[in-house]
C-alpha cells in the first residue's frame, strides 16, 4: 500500500494587536496572541455560530456581519490553524520587518502579563525578516485588514515556506499556482480588504530597493540629511573607515551636533556587532551623535543595546528612511526627486473589519 502524502503546512496571517501592542510579548513568550478579549476560553463554545452570537451580544453597536467576520477569525485561530502551519506576523513596532514562525501547540487560553489571552504556541524561526524580502503581491496579502486569515493567493504558501527556509521569494508563477482550498468558514486573503496605506508604502520601498542599491543608498540618506539642514560629506565607494556619511550643522558643517552615519543596504538585519562598530567610529571621528541605517532592520539584541545610547544614536530601518523622505521630500536634492518621483495622496483608511 502506498504511503499517504503528508498534509502540507498552511500559512496564516496572525496579527498581535491593532497597534502592535502584543508583539513584544508574542515574540518573547514564543506565542501568537490575539485580542477578542470580550470572549472567554474558546474551548467553552460548541461551534462557530455560538462565538458569533457572543460577539454580537458584546458589541456596543451590534452588527451581524461584523460579528460573523470576527467569529470566523478567532475560530480559525482556535480550530483551523494546525501544528506545523506557518505564521506571518507583520510587525508594527518594527515597521520594516515581518516575523515568521511555525505553530507548535494547540489553542490555549492562558495568562500573559496577568491577563487571560487567546494564544497558540509558536516557534519564531525568523523573527526579523525584512519586508522587502517579499514581492509586492505577497505584501498586499500581508496587508489584509484582518487579525487572522489564511494567505494563499499567488502561490503564497510555497513562497513563504521558501523564505522561512532562508531562500528568496521567487515571485508568482501562474503555472505553479495552487487552488484556494481554505475552510469555508475561514477568512482568506482573497476576500479581505487591503491596507492601501501600507501597500503604497511597500511600493515605494520596493522602488527604492531597486533604484538605490549599495552606495546609492548612502547617497539617498545624505540627501535627506541635507534637507534636514546638515552639511554632508559622503564617503566615496570602497573602504570608508566605518563612516559612510559625516555631517554637521552651520555654514561649514563644523557646528554641533556632529553626526557619524553608517548605511547598510543589505536585506539581513544588522546585529549588535554593527552597532558597536558605529560607536567606535563615532569616537574616532569625535562625532557627538550617530545614525545607523540598515535596510533590513535590526536584531533584538542590537535594539536592546541601542536603548543604552538612546540620546546618542538613532536607528533607521527601511520604513524610518521612507518616512524621513516623506517629511523632507520638498527639500531633497532635485536629482533625487527625479530618481524618486513621489506625490502626496490622501486616502480613506477603513479598519472596521480588523480586531
Amino acid at each position: 500500500m502506498a504511503e499517504s502524502k503528508a498534509k502540507a503546512a498552511r500559512v496564516w496571517l496572525i496579527r498581535a494587536g491593532r497597534h502592535g501592542e502584543d508583539e513584544d510579548a508574542a515574540l518573547s513568550e514564543g506565542r501568537a496572541i490575539v485580542g477578542f478579549n470580550e470572549l472567554g476560553n474558546l474551548s467553552a463554545f460548541p461551534d462557530l455560530e455560538a462565538v458569533a452570537k457572543a460577539l454580537f451580544k458584546a458589541d456596543s453597536e451590534p452588527n451581524e456581519n461584523r460579528a460573523n467576520n470576527r467569529a470566523r477569525q478567532i475560530w480559525a485561530f482556535c480550530k483551523y490553524a494546525e501544528v506545523d502551519d506557518i505564521v506571518v506576523l507583520p510587525l508594527k513596532t518594527r515597521a520594516g520587518q515581518i516575523a515568521l514562525g511555525r505553530i507548535t501547540g494547540p489553542y490555549q487560553y492562558i495568562k500573559i502579563a496577568g491577563e487571560s489571552r487567546h494564544t497558540r504556541k509558536v516557534d519564531w524561526v525568523k523573527p526579523d525578516v525584512s519586508r522587502s524580502t517579499f514581492k509586492q503581491d505577497l505584501l498586499y496579502s500581508f496587508g489584509a485588514f484582518m487579525t487572522v486569515c489564511r494567505v494563499q493567493r499567488n502561490n503564497a504558501e510555497h513562497r513563504v515556506k521558501l523564505v522561512l527556509a532562508g531562500k528568496p521569494d521567487p515571485g508568482y508563477e501562474e503555472a505553479s499556482d495552487t487552488a484556494i482550498t481554505a475552510n469555508a468558514h475561514a477568512a482568506t486573503d482573497s476576500t479581505a480588504p487591503i491596507d492601501l496605506s501600507q501597500a503604497a508604502q511597500d511600493e515605494v520601498i520596493a522602488f527604492i530597493r531597486e533604484k538605490f542599491k549599495a552606495h546609492d543608498l548612502a547617497r539617498l540618506v545624505g540627501s535627506v540629511l541635507r534637507a534636514q539642514g546638515y552639511v554632508v560629506h559622503i564617503s566615496p565607494p570602497g573602504p570608508d573607515g566605518g563612516a559612510d556619511i559625516l555631517a554637521g550643522r552651520g555654514p561649514l558643517g563644523l557646528d554641533a551636533p556632529t553626526l557619524c552615519v553608517q548605511v547598510k543596504a543589505t536585506e539581513a538585519a544588522a546585529d549588535v556587532k554593527v552597532f558597536r562598530e558605529l560607536i567606535g567610529t563615532m569616537d574616532t571621528f569625535k562625532a557627538t551623535q550617530g545614525l545607523l541605517v540598515c535596510w533590513g532592520g535590526f536584531t533584538q539584541p542590537l535594539k536592546n543595546e541601542a536603548r543604552q545610547h538612546v540620546f546618542k544614536v538613532r536607528l533607521w530601518d527601511q520604513s524610518d528612511l521612507v518616512n524621513a523622505i516623506y517629511e523632507s521630500y520638498d527639500k531633497v536634492d532635485p536629482e533625487i526627486q527625479a530618481e524618486l518621483p513621489l506625490k502626496r495622496t490622501w486616502i480613506l483608511v477603513r479598519e472596521d473589519v480588523q480586531e
